[in-house]
């Protein structure tokens, strides 16, 4: 009986260890201006990216579009109800991409900001007398939810920016079983290789981690907690069968014994 009740008590687990970002309105304001600026994801082999190139004549930015590259050459029309992804420009696995007028480019381990300078750079002044604005942006961002969450599975960010409140919340946020300390982040990088980082959401410092922010294809696991953990460990097998026979002596000895008396 006493060890029934402490393992109950046990997985109560302590309500310090639930909330989330604890004393976070104690962070000094300079610490959070300095942490406000955007994600801005590092691009990788698989992306799929939209750009847009505009400026104050719309006839002379035209060839730098693919929109109207691939109407004027295969005739497409987006009202046919053919797969709009034929627009985006799909980073393959050296890192490249074909762009109109401009060819192959190098893409594969810039930023989207470091992108849309290079296009420009690579436009003007060559084909442009006006610099042009490009505008970049990954249609493909998603990263991947398991373990204690409500609802894990993917979540996808259509504006190519996501942190990990973010992606918690469109996964049904943790459970109260999820352990919060340690979340784990697994993470592929341009070059295909992969790093393993964790964050504590109850750690206010969170909000000015660079791991805040997630990169595409990021995996991110919450593991249960320590009363979640006891409570799904079961008897093996074996040791049942074993305690039941040896039960089954003690009993039939038992009987024997007392006849014998």
């Amino acid at each position: 009986m006493l060890a029934i009740v402490a393992l109950l008590l046990a997985s109560c687990g302590s309500g310090k260890d639930v909330p989330y970002l604890i004393n976070a309105n104690q962070l000094p304001q300079d610490v959070l201006n300095a942490a406000a600026r955007m994600n801005d994801p590092t691009l990788m082999p698989g992306d799929m990216l939209q750009i847009n190139v505009s400026g104050p004549d719309a006839d002379a930015v035209k060839p730098f579009n693919k929109t109207e590259y691939v109407n004027s050459t295969h005739n497409y029309s987006s009202s046919s109800g053919q797969d709009n992804s034929i627009f985006y420009y799909l980073v393959d696995n050296n890192g490249n991409i074909e762009f109109p007028m401009l060819g192959t480019l190098h893409v594969g381990g810039m930023t989207v900001s470091a992108l849309q300078e290079h296009v420009a750079s690579q436009i003007y002044p060559k084909y442009l007398t006006v610099k042009p604005g490009v505008e970049a942006r990954i249609q493909n961002f998603r990263v991947f939810t398991l373990g204690e969450v409500g609802n894990p599975g993917v979540v996808r960010a259509p504006n190519g920016r996501l942190n990990i409140l973010e992606a918690l919340s469109q996964s049904g946020d943790l459970s109260i079983k999820g352990r919060r300390d340690n979340i784990m982040i697994v993470r592929t990088n341009a070059d295909g290789s992969r790093v393993v980082k964790t964050v504590n959401l109850n750690d206010p410092k969170l909000l000015v981690s660079p791991d805040f922010n997630l990169q595409q294809n990021d995996i991110i696991y919450v593991e249960p907690n320590a009363s979640q953990a006891r409570s799904s460990w079961s008897m093996p097998p074996g040791l049942t069968l074993g305690l039941s026979l040896l039960g089954t002596i003690m009993s039939v000895t038992t009987f024997v014994i007392t006849l014998t008396k």
